[in-house]
Formats: C-alpha cells, sequence, structure tokens
C-alpha cells in the first residue's frame, strides 16, 4: 500500500529510520567538533542544541523525499532516535579521549 507521494508503508519507514540515525550519528560527530570533548566541555548544553538543530533539519529533507504526514508519534520518533544516536556517539567520543576540531 503507497501514499499518495507514491512511497509504500515499508520503503517510507526505512527512509525515516535511515535519516534519522544519520542525523543522530553527524550531531554527535559536530557536537564534538564544535563544542569538545574535554570533561569539563561535555556538561555544555550547546551540545544538545547542536542535536535539536539536527532534529529540526531533518523535516525539510523528509518533504523533499516526499515523506510529509508525521504524526505525533512519528515526531516522538525522530526526536528519540537522534537523541539516543547522538548521545551514544557523542559518548564515544567524549570517552576515548578523541581529539576532534579545527
Amino acid at each position: 500500500m503507497s501514499d499518495d507521494s507514491g512511497i509504500t508503508g515499508h520503503t517510507r519507514s526505512v527512509v525515516v529510520t535511515t535519516i534519522t540515525c544519520l542525523a543522530g550519528i553527524a550531531a554527535g560527530v559536530v557536537s564534538a567538533v564544535y563544542v569538545g570533548t574535554d570533561p569539563v566541555d561535555t556538561g555544555s548544553t550547546t551540545a544538545v542544541l547542536v542535536m535539536g538543530a539536527f532534529v529540526l533539519a531533518q523535516y525539510p529533507l523528509y518533504k523533499v523525499i516526499g515523506v510529509d504526514d508525521f504524526g505525533v508519534k512519528d515526531n516522538l520518533y525522530v526526536a528519540f532516535l537522534t537523541f539516543t544516536l547522538w548521545f551514544i556517539s557523542y559518548t564515544i567520543l567524549a570517552t576515548s579521549a578523541v581529539q576532534l576540531g579545527v
């Protein structure tokens, strides 16, 4: 079964999950570069703002692809999965003493 954009339910799920996961990992890397990985730096709320920006940046991309019928459950899924992968990737970079920066 497909909606009016021609995307089947399974394809829509795969697209949303893939973009959300990649956005979460990218948010973790950008947080590590922009905020830093020192223990003092990791307490900054700027890293959370970076993650929030990556959550919001996904929606225009979904509209371009043709996935634009998001309900409350879908929005919570995107936010939670992005947060989870951001948290995991940023934590790994911070605890591994990786020096990323310009």
